[in-house]
């Protein structure tokens, strides 16, 4: 298990924790000066939207944390591969 750096919001770092605890990979680094790391898909596949929701980026510091914790949440509720969806 690799250890990631925290994200300095407790509301987007909550939000990723629930991430992984759905099988997401969390990658802190970006390679925007403004992004703070990505989020994958645990299946990544053609089927799961297009790519729409496989990969999604974390902002180091949104204009609303508590509003980009709940985008976070979303993609991973709403992605194909949920527990949820009965994939």
């Amino acid at each position: 298990m690799t250890i990631r750096k925290k994200h300095t919001n407790k509301e987007i770092e909550n939000a990723l924790q629930y991430a992984e605890d759905n099988n997401w990979q969390v990658k802190s680094g970006g390679s925007h000066a403004h992004a703070w790391g990505k989020i994958y898909c645990p299946k990544n596949d053609k089927m799961c939207r297009g790519g729409e929701f496989c990969i999604t980026s974390i902002w180091s510091t949104p204009k609303k944390p508590e509003v980009h914790a709940k985008q976070i949440r979303r993609v991973v509720d709403n992605c194909t591969t949920s527990p949820d969806t009965g994939e």
